[in-house]
């Protein structure tokens, strides 16, 4: 099931990607977007889990987040995707917006996910590729660490 959402999706991008396209976070309000700091990324660092639905069906994804030194680093990766670095970390207002692509049969598919914390310490989640020709919404549940 997981499969075949992740396969559609990337299908659908793929068909509406152009090679090069870099995408900007999605607008949410006018919120200034900025590169992360450390900072920023405090309440986001350690791995999380996103349980995410979308047009074709549910989706669990794995994100993990990082500070080494000055930079905020990430990778996203899911039973079907390998894992995949975050290529550009910002922030908008108290959203953490990651972004990435990869390649489906030949053409480069431009992914945002979105995290931003929400009432009672739960986090929302959003996945949109390519310019929001599929997009994946749901929650971010961080990992405990291991004793």
């Amino acid at each position: 099931m997981i499969r075949t959402a992740l396969l559609s999706c990337a299908l659908v991008a793929g068909l509406a990607a152009a090679p090069g396209v870099t995408l900007a976070a999605p607008a949410s309000g006018g919120e200034q977007v900025r590169a992360a700091t450390p900072a920023d990324a405090a309440p986001f660092v350690g791995d999380w889990t996103l349980t995410m639905q979308g047009p074709n069906g549910p989706g669990t994804f794995n994100v993990s987040v990082k500070v080494e030194g000055e930079k905020v680093l990430a990778e996203i990766a899911s039973d079907t995707l390998p894992k995949q670095p975050i290529t550009s970390v910002s922030i908008a207002d108290k959203t953490l917006v990651l972004g990435y692509s990869f390649t489906y049969e030949g053409n480069a598919v431009d992914a945002v996910v979105s995290l931003t914390p929400a009432a009672e310490g739960k986090t929302t989640a959003q996945i949109d590729f390519a310019g929001g020709a599929y997009v994946m919404t749901g929650t971010a549940a961080k990992k405990e660490k291991a004793k």
